[in-house]
């Protein structure tokens, strides 16, 4: 794994770095920002909406539980770090591959 928003942290275990932008028109991946993966959430970042959609589609993109996503950082800030385990190599290249297309296009 080359991005620099991803790192292995254990054995099935990842460090996702994510610049989140709350309220927009669509939940999507956005390219990156700096070293982070940017990613636009439909939800409003009140009462901590954003870090639960935030947690829901990191869930359903690595077709993880959402038990097995955790917000280890940046609970009220943009720059959010998640831990996600249990994701299959193949969870990891699909979502790869998405977040590289998206960065070349956006």
């Amino acid at each position: 794994m080359t991005a620099a928003w991803l790192r292995q942290d254990a054995p099935g275990s990842h460090i996702v770095s994510l610049h989140v932008q709350p309220g927009a028109r669509k939940t999507e991946i956005a390219g990156l920002h700096g070293e982070a993966l940017k990613v636009r959430l439909a939800a409003p970042p009140v009462d901590g909406k954003a870090n639960a959609a935030l947690v829901a589609f990191l869930a359903e993109q690595l077709d993880v539980p959402r038990s097995q996503v955790a917000l280890i950082s940046g609970a009220t800030s943009r720059q959010k770090r998640l831990r996600v385990s249990g994701a299959s190599a193949q969870a990891i290249a699909v979502f790869l591959s998405r977040a590289e297309g998206a960065a070349r296009s956006g």
